[in-house]
């Protein structure tokens, strides 16, 4: 059970608890913080949600760009395959890679809102509507990890790639 901490604040009572250590193995390490209930909950059933059960793990079947970068900071991974139309809508984005809960997941996130996206709205994506989507308040360090799947995806929507570099599924 959480430790909570009840104060009253200008007639407003705020409840904030000691969360215990993410199961993310990435984060086990980090002491608990103090976190308000909304903030747990967000991070709970948010984040834990797309790194237990992420979207589109694995490998695009046609994928006709990709790219894959690291943070080397933590040494996080990430690769992300997308099958654009000729139109250049996301048929279908793909990732994988290894890494701390918060890197799998918000590569997770990103794959599943770009899917039927152009080119045009993939670029205008910004890495503040990036960490608006994973929701969950971090610390400088931990916003490299959220927005590592972000930085593969703008260098992969210009990195087409070849039959060969692809098993030939183009």
């Amino acid at each position: 059970m959480n430790a909570a901490r009840v104060d009253t604040v200008g007639g407003v009572v705020r409840v904030d608890v000691l969360a215990p250590p993410a199961v993310c193995p990435s984060v086990k390490k980090i002491r608990p913080s103090r976190r308000s209930v909304n903030e747990e909950e967000i991070y709970q059933e948010h984040v834990l949600e797309h790194y237990e059960d992420p979207y589109h793990r694995g490998h695009c079947p046609a994928y006709t760009h990709a790219h894959e970068d690291n943070n080397p900071l933590c040494g996080d991974v990430v690769r992300v395959e997308l099958e654009l139309d000729d139109a250049g809508r996301v048929k279908q984005a793909w990732f994988d890679g290894k890494g701390c809960c918060i890197s799998q997941a918000s590569a997770s996130m990103l794959m599943e809102q770009i899917e039927g996206k152009t080119t045009d709205e993939l670029k205008a994506f910004s890495a503040r509507d990036m960490l608006d989507l994973f929701q969950a308040q971090l610390t400088p360090n931990r916003q490299k990890c959220c927005l590592l799947s972000w930085r593969v995806l703008q260098s992969a929507i210009a990195a087409p790639v070849t039959p060969d570099e692809n098993g030939g599924t183009t």
